[in-house]
C-alpha cells in the first residue's frame, strides 16, 4: 500500500463511489429516454466522429451530482473541464461513451466516471443503461458488477480468443488500426468493434472477452473501466501521445494471452 493510498479514507471512497454511481444512473437513465426519441441534436459533426447536444446535457447533469456535494473538487470532462480550489480530488468523466453508436440507434453505450486522488485513479464505475449493468471498482478492492464478482477469462491461447481492436482515422492510427486487425483475425476465434472503449474494457473484466487494442484513445475514455479491469485481474498498457496524457493507445488483456507476441506483425 503506498503513501496515497494510506491517507485516503476507505469509508469516504465508498460514499464518493455511491455518489458517482447515483449520478451515472441518473444520467443513464435519461440517455436511455431520450435514445428513444426519433431526433437527436448534433452539436458537432466531424469526419469520423459527432457530439451531441446530449452528450453536454449529460455532462452537466453529472457535474452537478458531483460537485454539489464536493464543490472544491476538480472536474474533466470530454465535454470540458473545471479546475477545484486546490483539491487532491478529479473527477474524469465521460458522460456519453459510445456516441456514434447512440446517434445510429445502437443501444451500445455508457456513461464512466473516475475518480483520481493525487495522479492515481481510486474508484470508478461505468453503467450501461441499456443492459442496466453497472461496473465498480474503489482502488485495493473487487471489480462488482451490480454487485457480483467479476473476474477476466482464464483462456491462454489466441485460438479461443475474442478480441476487440479499434482503427482509428487520426494520425495514421487508421492504417495501423486496420493492419493489425487483419493480422489478428487469423489467429484468434472472432474479431469485435464495439464502440465503446469502457464497454470493451469492462467486458475484459467480466471475462466475456480477452483483450482490446485501441491506437488512438481519450484519458475520460478508460479511466474508469482501468481501475475496474485491474481489480478484476487484467492489464491495460498506455502509451501516451501527449505530453499532458490525454491521448495515447491502449493494450488491454486478460492477463494471460501472449497478446504482444500475437500483435507483431
Amino acid at each position: 500500500m503506498n503513501h496515497n493510498q494510506q491517507e485516503l479514507n476507505i469509508t469516504l471512497l465508498e460514499a464518493r463511489l455511491e455518489l458517482a454511481k447515483k449520478a451515472a444512473k441518473i444520467v443513464g437513465l435519461y440517455l436511455r429516454e431520450q435514445f428513444y426519441k426519433p431526433e437527436r441534436l448534433v452539436d458537432e459533426a466531424l469526419a469520423h466522429d459527432m457530439k451531441l447536444r446530449v452528450d453536454k446535457e449529460a455532462q452537466a447533469r453529472i457535474e452537478f451530482e458531483l460537485l454539489s456535494t464536493y464543490p472544491n473538487d476538480s472536474f474533466l470532462g470530454e465535454e470540458g473541464a473545471r479546475q477545484g480550489q486546490d483539491s487532491d480530488y478529479l473527477w474524469i468523466v465521460d458522460p456519453l461513451d459510445g456516441t456514434v453508436n447512440y446517434f445510429y440507434g445502437i443501444p451500445i453505450f455508457c456513461v464512466s466516471i473516475a475518480l483520481q486522488y493525487r495522479g492515481e485513479i481510486v474508484l470508478g464505475c461505468v453503467y450501461d443503461p441499456m443492459q442496466d449493468e453497472m461496473y465498480s471498482a474503489v482502488r485495493g478492492g473487487e471489480a462488482l458488477l451490480n454487485g457480483r464478482l467479476l473476474r477476466v477469462s482464464s483462456r491462454e491461447t489466441m485460438a479461443e480468443a475474442v478480441i476487440f481492436a479499434g482503427h482509428g482515422r487520426h494520425d495514421n492510427s487508421g492504417q495501423v488500426g486496420i493492419a493489425r486487425f487483419a493480422h489478428l483475425s487469423s489467429q484468434v476465434r472472432k474479431m469485435r468493434i464495439l464502440g465503446s472503449a469502457a464497454l470493451s474494457i469492462c467486458y475484459i473484466a467480466a471475462g466475456r472477452f480477452d483483450a482490446y487494442i485501441e491506437q488512438r484513445i481519450f484519458i475520460w475514455d478508460f479511466a474508469a473501466a482501468k481501475l475496474i479491469l485491474n481489480c478484476a485481474g487484467g492489464k491495460l498498457d498506455f502509451v501516451a501521445h501527449d505530453e499532458q496524457g490525454m491521448t495515447g493507445s491502449v493494450v488491454v488483456w486478460n492477463a494471460r494471452l501472449p497478446i504482444y507476441e500475437a500483435m507483431r506483425l
